[in-house]
């Protein structure tokens, strides 16, 4: 019945009621709320339970940093249930239905809850001892335990029903954050027209100012004055703003990702309106202005429903119009939580006592409680909580010199508020593998050093008062535009009523409880104490990042946000080392838990990968090809005629090719286009073949090597002018050798002046072989002559095709007379039909991969990734005529001389031809000795092609063999299922060996 809620505060819609359920209960709040906001004003703290220990747990915090409140939610219709959403963030609409998770049978009464009678038996690294033995064990009891206790949340069922989206954007400057650092850098910038992008992850700007607002800003209301900032950003034409939306990862070059809610609100979304879309935003400038996360103490008890952050509850009290209790004890080692105490007061809850740590507090503070009249309790500690599914009471004592606590005494509450200071959030700037360096005052880590263009504003450089934020937001704009080469007017924003504060930081609040017999949580959600983390220090966990894997603290969804500096801090008492050298932990991205559906964008179902097709696909679809997926590609794999199988077709498409002319889709290929003064520099270091005196006009074969000397890809390469390759790779590597030759350009040789750009898409390949191939072509060929003298093999010609403007390769992958057209992407159907219907002149066909496979062995030629296997040096493959033997130094030289490299009995690439011609082995067929019947046998290689080849009335096969040169003309087995069939080893070249008929 909503009877937590406070008359005028918040800035809900009380006039819409929103109905949603609970764990088959239905609560009613208001438009605005979030479901944590709407229980806790219904009266309801419990919202789960913690992984380990399944102990009751309710909301610690109001935003996205929420370890505890994790709930199932699901809205109407099948396959849109989510789980692990934080209650605190996801906002209300109405039928919303939200369960709890961990628990069996239900949330109050949870069987595994056994678990915390028995924590003294779950010590931290437990699972480290006790699975390990009996060793039996594992696979039928720890293994199926321990699988099915993982996880909170129950994984969905059914396929999403949602769709995703994501969008590419650029701008001048992107801030992060839109408290009063972030709008302060906002409005300045805006205003001297600067392209601004402006992101936070709630559902309206404002940040701290629609928690904790002073009086007056600029002599109006704070209401009033943020209300008047908000319509003045988004009048403008330079600003973007965009709520709901968190930055998760900060990558290379400035570029944020940002995932944008747009739907997770609406109780009745727009038709094919995506739920959220991903933004990979290209700043020139940054400013992260997240500001800072309250810090929870660890003391006894701390965990139980109803013991809160302060800060959370001035959230919920003015921005939801919620109490979180009747009577609130507030415990703190800080200032900030004086005035948390002072808004709930001030609001009608009773606060009977302010528990602070330190030995003094300022005059302001204590005589501000003494006019409510609350209790001051400076100079004391809480020692336990009492409770179970909610606080009920505290102990607290006062602190000696010692650090002991006495004079204990009890005070009844339904709520404790905690504050143990402020931690800057510098997640995103972390993963910028920025520099952070240790304040000794405050006991923060800083920002320092930055890898890139970006400025730290507000809570995140330590700064805690709102008038300091608004200041140093305009200061971090000056100084953005600045690097932009711009300038701004400063801009003024007067604060009245402002709250500055300090504090200090408390590993583990004294207690008169001894250290290893209290209950303090670092880590909520996983449910680690103190004394875990003492532990894994004795148990010798020297650095936090073992300490971090030993306990599980900071392991939690939240990456570490509550727990990870009272971990550090804990550890270093324990170590008795200072802070910071001990260590930090990593953040990494995201920032927070974001969706498979976010990162997959339109990535799903027929687009999770999408068919790419050439411009001739369409016309093999109409003339009946069948085919295979290769790489990311769609290809032809053989066009059988009325009544053909595959073995029909592809022996007819081989004869026809060999006899008189076949054409083929080559498009696929990859293409990279080396430009540059230093091209031919570049392809002499990235290749084991010369390229300095290749003429221009000339083709050469070219292979490619890991540093680690084997092969990685191989192609035709032509130089099409002195500064000018066109490099041709497998189909399935174009994007692996571009990324490969960029990394060599960036960070090995960025003296080279040279520019890579893929070319795959943009040309038509079309490859015509057979004895009548310059037939077929000649008639459309205009700035180029094709007779053998004047165009030899491995020769290229730019020169028009058909009127199309061509690059005209003659080379051959058959073995036959030869040439590859290469027109632009957009022309090739068009070429394709021209040349299809000259070939009925000399009956030509179509042939497709299965065709040019077959072919291509007949002549030995290998296909990288089926003939080798990432394990194949250039000698493997008999290549050493590959090698430029001049040359000073290429990719992966250095590693063929390793002596391993060097040994006789590697496994070598072979030419096999069966004892019974008819026999074709099985691709991947293991090969052993001849009469080799062991169990198992020693297996020598294994076979990588193997064909059919109706020019040789016989099958013939590639494999890979130990010491396979040594062993050319001796017999090997193949067994295979049902018969081993024998085999002679034989060169890899079956057809025209002395390659007369490509020279035609």
């Amino acid at each position: 019945m909503n009877n937590w809620r406070v008359d005028g505060k918040g800035r809900i819609n009380r006039d819409k009621r929103v109905r949603f359920t609970f764990d088959g209960v239905s609560y009613q709040g208001y438009e605005g709320d979030t479901v944590a906001s709407a229980l806790l004003a219904n009266g309801v703290h419990l919202m789960g339970r913690s992984f380990k220990y399944h102990r009751p747990r309710g909301p610690v915090t109001a935003g996205s940093e929420e370890p505890n409140a994790l709930i199932g939610t699901s809205r109407s219709g099948t396959g849109r249930f989510e789980p692990n959403t934080r209650a605190t963030v996801q906002e209300l609409y109405e039928g919303l239905t939200t369960v709890s998770q961990n628990k069996w049978p239900s949330l109050k009464f949870d069987v595994g809850a056994v678990n915390d009678k028995l924590h003294k038996l779950f010590a931290a690294g437990f699972y480290y001892k006790t699975f390990m033995w009996p060793k039996s064990f594992w696979d039928k009891v720890y293994e199926p335990v321990i699988r099915a206790s993982a996880g909170l949340g129950v994984s969905p069922t059914e396929p999403d029903a949602d769709t995703y989206a994501s969008r590419y954007l650029h701008t001048e400057l992107l801030i992060v954050g839109a408290g009063p650092a972030g709008l302060a850098a906002a409005l300045t910038a805006a205003r001297n027209g600067t392209e601004v992008v402006l992101v936070d992850e709630n559902r309206e700007l404002g940040g701290s100012l629609l928690s904790e607002a002073p009086s007056a800003i600029d002599g109006n209301n704070t209401e009033s004055w943020l209300a008047e900032v908000i319509t003045e950003l988004e009048a403008r034409d330079n600003v973007r703003v965009m709520t709901r939306a968190t930055a998760i990862g900060y990558y290379h070059e400035n570029m944020v990702g940002v995932a944008e809610k747009l739907t997770d609100h609406m109780a009745h979304p727009p038709a094919n309106a995506p739920r959220e879309r991903m933004w990979r935003i290209r700043a020139q400038e940054v400013i992260l202005a997240q500001g800072a996360l309250e810090r929870p103490l660890v003391f006894d008890g701390n965990d139980r429903p109803g013991v809160m952050m302060a800060g959370a509850t001035q959230t919920y009290l003015n921005r939801y119009g919620v109490k979180v209790g009747n009577a609130a004890v507030v415990v703190t080692s800080h200032d900030s939580a004086w005035y948390a105490a002072f808004d709930l007061a001030d609001a009608g809850v009773k606060i009977p006592a302010i528990v602070d740590v330190r030995a003094t507090v300022n005059e302001y503070l204590q005589s501000e409680a003494q006019k409510r009249g609350i209790t001051a309790k400076v100079g004391h500690s809480v020692t336990s909580v009492s409770g179970t599914k909610r606080v009920s009471g505290v102990k607290i004592g006062r602190i000696s010199g010692d650090q002991q606590v006495a004079d204990i005494s009890s005070i009844p509450c339904d709520a404790v508020l905690m504050s143990g200071g402020w931690t800057p959030s510098l997640h995103l700037f972390s993963h910028t593998k920025g520099s952070l360096h240790w304040d000794e005052e405050n006991e923060v880590f800083l920002p320092g050093e930055r890898t890139e263009r970006c400025h730290i504003a507000g809570g995140g450089r330590g700064l805690w008062s709102q008038q300091a934020a608004f200041d140093d937001g305009v200061h971090a704009a000056q100084q953005a535009l600045t690097s932009l080469g711009q300038s701004a007017q400063a801009l003024s924003v007067d604060v009245d009523g402002d709250r500055a504060g300090s504090g200090v930081v408390m590993e583990e609040l004294p207690s008169n409880n001894d250290k290893l017999a209290r209950r303090a949580f670092v880590d909520f959600q996983n449910d680690v104490t103190a004394k875990d983390i003492r532990l894994a220090v004795r148990e010798g966990m020297l650095s936090i990042e073992h300490v971090k894997r030993f306990t599980t603290n900071g392991m939690a969804t939240d990456q570490g946000k509550m727990s990870n500096m009272n971990g550090l801090k804990i550890a270093a008492d324990e170590l008795g080392r200072p802070t910071p050298k001990v260590g930090l932990t990593t953040f990494r991205p995201p920032y927070t838990p974001t969706t498979f559906g976010t990162f997959a964008g339109y990535h799903k179902d027929e687009l999770f990968e999408v068919t790419r097709k050439t411009n001739i696909d369409s016309w093999a679809e109409e003339n009946g090809a069948v085919f295979e997926p290769v790489s990311l590609w769609r290809r032809a794999w053989y066009y059988p005629k009325a009544g053909e199988d595959m073995h029909a077709a592809v022996a007819r498409e081989c004869r026809e090719t060999r006899a008189s002319v076949g054409m083929f889709d080559a498009s696929t290929l990859g293409k990279i286009e080396v430009v540059g003064p230093d091209a031919a520099e570049f392809m002499n270091r990235m290749y084991t073949n010369p390229w300095t005196k290749l003429a221009a006009g000339r083709c050469r074969y070219g292979l490619l090597l890991g540093e680690d000397g084997f092969i990685r890809d191989d192609g035709v390469i032509g130089r099409i002018s002195e500064d000018r390759f066109h490099v041709t790779t497998t189909t399935g590597g174009a994007a692996r050798v571009l990324t490969m030759m960029e990394h060599f350009l960036q960070t090995e040789w960025p003296d080279l002046d040279v520019w890579l750009t893929s070319t795959t898409e943009q040309w038509s390949t079309i490859a015509l072989n057979g004895p009548n191939a310059r037939k077929v072509l000649e008639p459309f060929v205009k700035g180029a002559d094709l007779s053998a003298e004047a165009f030899p093999h491995m020769a290229l010609r730019e020169c028009s095709v058909g009127s199309f403007e061509a690059r005209l390769f003659r080379v051959s992958f058959t073995g036959e007379l030869g040439f590859e057209v290469n027109v632009p992407s957009e022309h090739g159907r068009a070429l394709w039909e021209i040349l299809y219907q000259e070939g009925k002149k000399y009956d030509m066909c179509v042939y497709g991969t299965e065709t040019m496979h077959v072919l291509r062995a007949e002549k030995g030629f290998i296909i990288v990734g089926q003939d080798t296997d990432g394990t194949v040096t250039p000698a493997d493959a008999g290549l050493t005529w590959a090698i430029g033997k001049k040359k000073p130094d290429f990719v992966g030289k250095r590693s063929l001389t390793r002596p391993d490299m060097l040994l006789p009995n590697r496994k070598q690439l072979v030419g096999l031809l069966t004892e019974d011609p008819s026999v074709v082995l099985e691709e991947g067929a293991q090969i052993v000795e001849t009469g080799d019947t062991a169990i198992p046998a020693k297996m020598l290689g294994h076979v990588t092609s193997s064909y059919w080849s109706e020019a040789l009335g016989r099958s013939i096969a590639m494999a890979l063999i130990e010491g396979g040169f040594e062993r050319n003309s001796t017999s090997i087995d193949v067994p295979m299922p049902g018969q081993t069939h024998r085999a002679t080893i034989s060169g890899t070249v079956f057809y025209d060996p002395d390659g007369d008929r490509i020279k035609m």
